[in-house]
């Protein structure tokens, strides 16, 4: 995974979404105005979390949140969403 230069403030999440999906599993093409915003994605970095609520996740870490959930911010050419960690449901083990 590349380092991005960003460290996210207190309990916000720096995430890299997974693609949208280009296919059905019928092999039918999806087109660009059809396509459902991903709920899935990587983190990229985290922050510290706040005093008395410690962040859980970690770089690398695979997880689901709420479909409007996040902040889209471009960095370094590629689109990233910033959330709070409570906006995240849960990780992939």
């Amino acid at each position: 995974m590349a380092e991005v230069n960003f460290k996210p403030n207190e309990d916000r999440v720096l995430v890299l979404p997974a693609p949208a999906e280009e296919k059905t599993a019928g092999g039918i093409i999806i087109p660009d105005a059809a396509k459902e915003k991903p709920q899935t994605g990587t983190v990229v970095s985290v922050g510290p979390g706040k005093k008395d609520e410690p962040i859980t996740l970690n770089v690398g870490d695979t997880i689901f949140y709420g479909k409007y959930s996040g902040t889209e911010i471009k960095l370094d050419g590629k689109d990233y969403l910033i959330m709070r960690a409570s906006d995240i449901l849960g990780s992939i083990a």
